[in-house]
């Protein structure tokens, strides 16, 4: 009885093996957020409160802890504190053309957005894109005031690209900065999109695009 019930599972676990072999990808697209989608939050709270230093973002640095240490610094020194920075994103609204690009996109294909934004800034963008699904990072905050930050997880645009990988996703991702090029490596496909000359050159590996369409058109190709 053992022997029968072992060859049964053995085949079962065969037969479930090669149906999974057989099986046909879908695709899942992922694409970062700020500079993508919506404004750069931090050069918008810089033109708002006059703060050049804030300007400083993912496209210029690409060590992200040396970039939130810098900006919390920053926060400190001139006393913002967080509900200032979230009445300037309330101000915020997608970019041109970035709402009917990721309706079209989502009629399409999964779509995940992987961001290195934080929960408590997102909430009145993701309500002006109808809210597709978004892994970010959250603040540490102690009576409005921003100490410290946190990721969700270690370099985790590319750690959720090997997650869809091993849920049998093929994997398209698009982005725009330094923090975004682990994610591109890893997808099947990567893109750039309106990103800066100096990273354009230093991932030369990556298609560039700066339209929606080009974009959509690129990501039709990887499919």
């Amino acid at each position: 009885m053992f022997r029968r019930t072992s060859r049964a599972i053995f085949w079962l676990d065969n037969l479930a093996r090669r149906a999974y072999d057989r099986a046909v990808k879908q695709t899942m697209v992922t694409l970062d957020l700020e500079g993508v989608l919506v404004p750069e939050i931090w050069v918008a709270v810089a033109e708002e409160t006059g703060i050049d230093a804030l300007r400083r973002t993912t496209r210029d640095e690409p060590d992200y802890d040396v970039l939130m240490r810098y900006r919390l610094d920053i926060l400190s020194e001139n006393r913002l504190q967080l509900g200032d920075i979230q009445r300037v994103i309330g101000t915020l609204a997608p970019l041109e053309g970035a709402k009917d690009f990721l309706n079209e996109l989502r009629s399409r294909y999964a779509l995940t957005i992987l961001s290195d934004t934080f929960v408590e800034f997102a909430k009145p963008l993701m309500r002006q894109l109808d809210w597709p699904a978004l892994f970010c990072n959250h603040l540490e905050v102690q009576n409005d005031v921003v100490v410290d930050y946190h990721l969700r997880q270690p370099d985790q645009k590319r750690e959720c690209v090997r997650a869809f990988h091993s849920l049998n996703y093929r994997v398209i991702s698009a982005g725009d900065s330094y923090n975004d090029t682990t994610m591109l490596a890893e997808a099947d496909q990567g893109i750039l999109f309106r990103a800066p000359e100096n990273v354009r050159e230093e991932f030369s590996q990556f298609p560039a695009v700066t339209e929606y369409a080009e974009l959509l058109a690129q990501i039709e190709r990887a499919a």
